[in-house]
């Protein structure tokens, strides 16, 4: 027969597995899995691929870079160059709060996926998965800050101080007012500004359109003055300078 001792061993250990057991079972899948192409950081630290997210985290890519976050059977999220984010999520939600450039969420369906910047919030329907992208023109300027969304598949909507618009698949939707007073171009991320012509101002470029506007214009009305004669000939109206 076993002795008091041992006994009494035998229940404490079999009591202990069966608290570690309902732990495991009860707590989320709080981890994430992250892919990275080139330079890309989690909390200040260099990331590489296959490394653990936990819930809570910022990650930054840079110029030129970009990193991807599995969140298994959640969905994933795909930051583009000169983003920062930090990332919170449990069994049935995603949280990103984007504070610069460009994320794509992909939620799967009865998972809510919030995006968050200075300037609105972007929730996607719970009912369905969906994909959309997010981001951000002007950067750090609160002010003059704008949010873009832009939905590939599912719908969500975009809320701001002073608006709500659903975006569906397929279409788009922004917030903010860059065109307030002391608010220079917002530029949507990822998009090329203008390219000046050196040593050609802005009065001089736009006189050279619509110098080629009027030319093009002569032309059209030149053209239509070619006219066929009696005797079967073309009567050709030269323009006089």
């Amino acid at each position: 027969m076993l002795g008091k001792k041992r006994i009494y061993r035998l229940i404490t250990t079999i009591a202990a597995l069966c608290v570690c057991a309902t732990a495991a079972l009860a707590a989320p899948n709080a981890d994430g899995e992250i892919t990275v192409n080139g330079q890309v950081t989690v909390n200040g630290q260099p990331a590489v691929s296959s490394s653990t997210i936990v819930s809570g985290s910022t990650i930054t890519s840079g110029a030129n870079s970009s990193a991807t976050i599995n969140l298994g059977s959640k969905g994933k999220l795909e930051l583009a160059s000169d983003t920062s984010l930090t990332l919170k999520f449990t069994d049935d939600s995603i949280v990103a709060m984007l504070s610069a450039g460009q994320v794509r969420v992909m939620n799967s369906a009865g998972v809510g996926a919030t995006v968050t910047t200075r300037s609105a919030t972007v929730v996607a329907d719970t009912g369905q998965a969906n994909s959309f992208t997010v981001d951000i023109g002007c950067g750090d300027d609160v002010k003059c800050a704008q949010t873009f969304v832009e939905t590939a598949s599912g719908l969500v909507t975009l809320r701001s101080s002073n608006t709500v618009k659903q975006v569906a698949a397929g279409t788009d939707a922004s917030s903010g007012n860059p065109s307030q007073t002391g608010c220079k171009p917002c530029m949507r991320p990822g998009s090329a500004p203008p390219t000046p012509v050196a040593g050609i101002g802005n009065g001089a470029l736009v006189a050279i359109i619509v110098a080629a506007a009027a030319a093009a214009g002569a032309a059209m009305f030149l053209g239509r003055e070619n006219e066929v004669n009696q005797n079967g000939g073309t009567t050709i109206i030269s323009p006089v300078f």
